[in-house]
């Protein structure tokens, strides 16, 4: 392999590659352990990558799938937007209609220098906690605009040449319920791009700059062969899979989403046509969520060991039409097009593909993140608080497996909140977190179990927003498989069970009790078919 006269062999190829992930891993470990808030030192909610002088991502983290795939169009917006770079400068940005995802997601964009001359970027993105909006946590289930959802960013300097912007950071904090936390968050984002820049030009002292940027190509090359290689093995056609989200949060209305695929040789397309005009509550989703969900589901069916990078996603076009739930524009609300569309629209390609080559098809999982915000004035500091977690569920049953019990799955990919660290941070207690007998769906190989995690109010009234979905429909089970038990959201109230919304905000008082019960994974194959063995471990194990 030549560029410009300079020969990369495979071996140099392979150092490269490696180590502009190592960078981009450093880069998410040094924010984790940064941060402030649980939400990312516990949570693990972020992630960080790097990206070639034009904006084309080269190595990634691996974090969150529905935030990488997102990333180079808050990249690419901020070289857009941005005249001339300096040393020192990081361009922060979370506007979904400006290369965002939605609003708690903000993204430090920092430029790289070597030799004087700009050389690439590396970036962070991390979910915050609260970014102001009309309920604690900026994740409500019921937002009908955008301007609801909390401060929108355009990609704008917050670091000027190595020095904050008091000024715009004072405006950031004035507009956020926990601006001490959020400070910490905001400079650990800034500390992780620090060490992306620091580990690049270490990289390009190294090697030379000319021989990284070339490697930087070869290794997005490397990507694209290696990604037509594995589509040309599946068998050509087309196939269409409908799903639907349960309701927007305004309405119950059934929310459909279609996506179309074709394998065409080593290429392939995911049409959207057909799928849900844009709605009026905020599970529209931008067209950087889709991409992203998109390459994700792809790249995990074909050899999720390709590196992610643009040239991974060469060889796939997406079609999703202008003003639809999967690709909506402003002022739409869109918090839950991030969390919960997202995860649709994997099950509805997954669907399609199982039409096409079935044997590399998983069940659906849980099909939603389980968003919880929990906010309020606590009692110990007197002082705003805002707890955000997402719940993990059943993973779909596999052709030649069992589903995994109690995991986030699919585009999240963040640890729980251990209980230890929310009792000890939140004027919260955790009073029930078990997995839920008998919720994953049943077959050959059983879906994965959801959870119950039950948490009390203390000596406060707090306010509780819910944004979930396959409250109505179940995660579909495949081959002749069973669909996975329905989640519920609960209220208990001196012992008495009242249905919640599975989208909405209500008001908890001291005492009283949020349970959140997710849904189990999707069986495959008839159950009649499922091993005696296995039968008897799942009753020994207590999971029917």
């Amino acid at each position: 392999m030549t560029r410009d006269g300079l020969a990369i062999d495979p071996i140099t190829l392979e150092v490269l590659r490696h180590a502009l992930a190592a960078v981009s891993e450093e880069m998410n470990a040094n924010l984790i352990r940064s941060a402030y808030s649980s939400n990312i030192k516990e949570r693990r909610d972020c992630s960080c990558a790097v990206f070639d002088k034009r904006g084309r991502m080269v190595a990634q983290a691996e974090s969150i799938p529905v935030h990488l795939g997102a990333m180079p169009f808050s990249v690419a917006a901020a070289i857009s937007k941005t005249d001339t770079f300096h040393p020192g400068d990081v361009i922060v940005l979370n506007d979904p209609y400006y290369g965002g995802a939605h609003l708690p997601d903000i993204t430090f964009i920092a430029p790289v220098f070597v030799d004087g001359k700009l050389f690439s970027f590396v970036a962070s993105r991390a979910h915050h906690a609260d970014v102001g909006g009309k309920e604690p946590g900026s994740v409500a289930g019921d937002t009908t605009e955008i301007y609801q959802e909390g401060l929108r960013i355009p990609p704008i300097r917050l670091w000027r040449e190595g020095h904050l912007d008091r000024d715009l950071a004072d405006l950031i904090l004035l507009n956020v319920r926990t601006p001490v936390e959020r400070l910490g968050d905001l400079r650990a984002q800034h500390a992780a791009c620090e060490t992306g820049i620091t580990r690049v030009q270490a990289l390009a002292s190294r090697f030379g700059a000319d021989l990284l940027t070339n490697g930087m190509d070869e290794v997005m090359d490397y990507s694209e062969r290696r990604m037509r290689a594995q589509i040309e093995k599946l068998p050509d056609g087309t196939a269409t899979y409908e799903d639907y989200l349960d309701g927007d949060g305004i309405t119950d209305s059934p929310i459909p989403i279609v996506a179309s695929v074709t394998i065409d040789g080593e290429t392939v397309t995911v049409d959207f046509t057909g799928t849900s005009p844009a709605v009026a509550g905020p599970v529209n989703a931008v067209y950087a969520v889709t991409a992203s969900a998109t390459y994700f589901t792809i790249r995990a069916l074909t050899d999720p060991d390709i590196p992610p990078n643009a040239g991974c996603y060469r060889p796939i076009e997406i079609v999703a039409p202008q003003g639809s739930v999967v690709n909506a524009g402003p002022p739409a609300p869109v918090v839950g097009g991030n969390l919960e569309t997202s995860q649709r629209i994997v099950d509805v390609i997954l669907g399609a593909f199982s039409k096409l080559c079935p044997e590399r098809v998983v069940a659906a999982c849980q099909g939603t993140m389980n968003n919880v915000t929990i906010g309020g004035i606590s009692p110990r500091t007197k002082g705003h608080y805002a707890l955000y977690e997402t719940i993990g569920g059943g993973f779909g049953a596999r052709p030649d497996r069992d589903g995994v019990d109690g995991v986030h799955s699919h585009m999240t990919n963040t640890l729980n909140t251990p209980v230890e660290a929310l009792e000890s941070a939140y004027p919260l207690r955790v009073e029930r977190y078990e997995l839920i007998r008998g919720s994953g769906g049943s077959g050959c190989y059983r879906g994965g179990l959801g959870i119950r995690r039950d948490i009390t109010i203390i000596d406060h009234t707090a306010r509780v927003s819910l944004l979930t979905d396959r409250r109505s429909s179940r995660p579909y089970g495949l081959n002749g498989g069973d669909p996975g038990r329905a989640g519920e959201n609960v209220l208990i109230r001196d012992g008495e069970e009242t249905p919640l919304p599975e989208k909405g905000t209500v008001t908890l008082h001291a005492g009283e009790t949020v349970s959140i019960r997710t849904p189990g994974g999707g069986g495959y194959g008839v159950a009649q078919e499922r091993d005696e063995q296995a039968i008897e471990r799942d009753r020994r194990e207590g999971k029917v």
